[in-house]
Formats: C-alpha cells, structure tokens, sequence
C-alpha cells in the first residue's frame, strides 16, 4: 500500500531560533528538524519546501553592500537562487545525517526551483512585498533615482525597497520532482516560493523576474500539481488563531474550507503572517484533501489530526 505523499512547507522564520542568525545557529535548528523528517518518511512520502525572508534578506544585504562596478550585486531572483541553494543544503545535510545516526539511507535531494507567474499579474503594477535593509528617507530618494526601485516607510523602522508578489501557476521542475518523490527520494523544492520565471507563449522561453513568490501559496500549488494528499504549513505557533494575541484569543481547530474563508473575509489574519497560511491551506483542501497548520514541535500530531488547525473539504 503506498504512502499518504504530504508537502510540508517550513516558514524562513522556522530555522531562527531566537533570532539568530549565524549559519550554525541555522544549522543546529535544521538539525532539529531534520530528524523530525526522517522520522516522518516511514509513514510518507515528503516533499519539504521552505520560506527564505531572513535568508535572502541578509544576502540582499551583503550584496548591496559589497557592490562594485567590477562586482555588481546579483539581482533579486538569483538571490532567491542564492537561498534556495544555502538553505536546501542545510536541510538535505541534516536529514541525511539523521539517516546515517541511525544507520540507514534515504536519498535526499534539494531541487534548485523555478516558479511561473505570469507578466500580467497585477502585483506588477501594485507591488507590495518590503525586503532587504532599511534606509533613511534620504537613501530611499537615491535609491529610486540610481537603481528604479519602488520604496515604502515600513513600520516606523525605516524605508524598504518593496517589489511584486504574484501568484504562482506552474512549477518548472513539477515533473523531476514527482518523478524522484515516486522513486522513493525526499525532495527539497520551491525554497523561497521559488525564482519567480515568467515563460514565453510561443517557445516557451523563462525569464527570471525580480520579485517574491509566497511559500505558502507556492507550495500549496506544488502539493496540488505532485497530487499530494496532505499540505502542511509549518510556523512558530501550534494553531490558526482569532483575536490573536487579544484577551479573548481563539485557537481554531478542525474547520473546513468555507469556514476558513469566511474567517479571511472577516479579516481575521495578519497579510504578513498567517493569512497566506490559512489562504493556501483552504485553497488545497478545496480540493478534497487536508490542509494544516502547526508548529514543528506539533508536526507529527498534527498529521494523525491530533493538533494543529486542520482544514478539510
């Protein structure tokens, strides 16, 4: 009989634990997680895909930063590349070695992603995503003048450049993945809500465009193309809240799709947090399936729908 096939989607914010940012610091929590998945793969199928916010906002900045005319900076959707690669190799390193501790082999593979969205997409006339460093309303003025970027004051912190979010509609590589997911192979994909490609009518040609592709959404579309039968949207907290973090907070627990989007529409969720999780999580359950949210230290309860908030059509 074959394994239930999930895709679960770990937040950039995941691999920070109290905010640390060193590359060992990051390490050690994949280490975590990486067991965690190991665990997970006797029961099923799994492909992991993985937010990158801190990851590639720090290489946006050590790019800028070191910028030269003879080393210019890598523009947004190789950084996005950048990301994938780094954090894709923590991932595959630590479940692999969770393999090796316990004396088996799996094999373990971190896929290089490109996502397609589509030129039309009106996130490029409206764009809405902040990245990278902050900067004085000064800087902010060169910056629009010297580089063409758009720029926005960001929660009293500063200005930040901010750039196209569109949605995701293909996935590139969705038949390599679904081929290695069949031969057995954990697969590593769309780190980053993947390098956001735009793909030629006529000769089907991709171009990389700079912008971000939510990981949730992207991942939520992977899980609809492999023919998943469980998304998971792994964050900091156990559960969907209403009224999060007001007095009268309300963890949610089993809903279906309907319900959940009359909570969007009530405006429950934050755009920056959990709306794209319960958006995606009730776009695929739409289709007949589970769709959760949940922690990592909840990550296995949560798939034998024992924790978590769980959406299902």
């Amino acid at each position: 009989m074959s394994k239930p096939r999930v895709v679960i989607a770990l937040g950039g914010n995941a691999l920070q634990k109290d905010g640390e940012v060193t590359a060992a610091a990051q390490k050690s929590v994949a280490e975590h997680i990486g067991q965690i998945i190991a665990r997970l793969s006797s029961k099923y199928e799994i492909i992991v895909a993985h937010g990158n916010g801190p990851q590639v906002g720090n290489i946006l900045i050590h790019e800028e930063t070191a910028s030269t005319p003879s080393a210019p900076a890598m523009p947004l959707e190789t950084a996005v590349a950048m990301s994938q690669g780094q954090i894709g190799y923590w991932l595959s390193q630590a479940i692999g070695n969770a393999f090796a501790r316990e004396h088996k082999h799996r094999q373990v593979v971190s896929l290089v992603t490109q996502v397609v969205v589509s030129r039309d997409d009106p996130a490029f006339k409206h764009p809405s995503k902040p990245i990278g460093e902050f900067y004085t309303a000064k800087e902010s003025i060169k910056l629009i003048k010297t580089r063409g970027w758009e720029m926005r004051e960001d929660s009293g912190r500063g200005y930040r450049r901010i750039v196209p979010s569109p949605k995701p509609l293909d996935i590139v590589e969705r038949r390599e993945i679904m081929s290695l997911v069949q031969s057995g192979t954990i697969v590593i994909a769309v780190g980053g809500g993947g390098i956001p490609v735009t793909r030629s009518k006529v000769l089907k040609v991709l171009r990389g465009v700079d912008a971000v592709i939510d990981k949730d959404l992207a991942a939520a579309k992977l899980a609809e193309l492999v023919k998943a039968d469980i998304f998971v949207s792994v964050t900091a907290v156990p559960n969907a809240y209403l009224n999060f973090g007001q007095p009268d907070q309300i963890s949610l627990g089993i809903l279906t799709p309907a319900e959940a989007l009359k909570y969007i529409r009530d405006g429950h969720f934050g755009s920056g947090s959990m709306l794209p999780k319960i958006q995606a999580v009730a776009q695929f359950a739409n289709k007949k399936r589970l769709g959760i949210i949940t922690s990592p230290e909840n990550l296995e309860l949560a798939l034998q729908r024992r924790s978590g908030t769980i959406v299902q059509g």
